[in-house]
Order: C-alpha cells, then sequence, then structure tokens
C-alpha cells in the first residue's frame, strides 16, 4: 500500500515532525476527550495515534489530520518523532512516560 505522503519520509529533518505530516488519529483523542496512549510508527511510515481504550476501526473513530494539531493538544508527542518505523510508543496515562517498543500487525 505504501505511505499516505511519501513525499515526507522519515528520519525527519532536525528530529522534528514536519508541520505538514498527517496521522490516523482516534477522534477521542482529535477532540481532547482522551489521552493519546498508544502511537504507531508502521512500517509504510505512517503514524497512527490512539487512546488504547476504543477500537479504532470502528466507522466514524478516526480521522485523517495533521498530526501538528495533537501536538498543540498533547506536546509530549513530540519526543516520538525520532521513533523509527515498526515500531511503537505506549504509556499508562497522559501524563507517563512513552515506552518504544518494536511492532507489527497482529496475525489476523
Amino acid at each position: 500500500m505504501g505511505s499516505m505522503q511519501p513525499e515526507l519520509s522519515w528520519p525527519y529533518e532536525r528530529g522534528v515532525f514536519p508541520a505538514g505530516l498527517l496521522a490516523i488519529v482516534q477522534r477521542t483523542v482529535s477532540e481532547a476527550r482522551l489521552p493519546a496512549l498508544t502511537v504507531i510508527h508502521d512500517d509504510e511510515d505512517d503514524w497512527l495515534v490512539s487512546d488504547d481504550v476504543h477500537d479504532p476501526n470502528e466507522d466514524g473513530a478516526s480521522i485523517v489530520q495533521h498530526l501538528q494539531h495533537v501536538l498543540a493538544l498533547d506536546p509530549s508527542l513530540a519526543e516520538l518523532a525520532t521513533m523509527p518505523p515498526g515500531h511503537v510508543a505506549c504509556r499508562t496515562s497522559g501524563t507517563a512516560s512513552w515506552e518504544v517498543s518494536t511492532w507489527d500487525y497482529a496475525d489476523d
């Protein structure tokens, strides 16, 4: 399938998310109803931001938006700009530290 933004490939200049970078974001996070608890940088160089509570695959549960919007709500996500593809960052609350590990799509 490939990245939804091939012109903005990782690694990013100065280790900072590019201003126009798009991400798939759960509405609960985008609307600041729940904090981002899981951030995936998949092997296709796309970013996915989840509340880790609701199913992000349900109809209308997620939207594509600029990652800068989510960063404005939660500046701690900025530290994940250096996380390579194929990794996931998780935390237990909106104030907890991010823990990064390798990631793969679960087998269907």
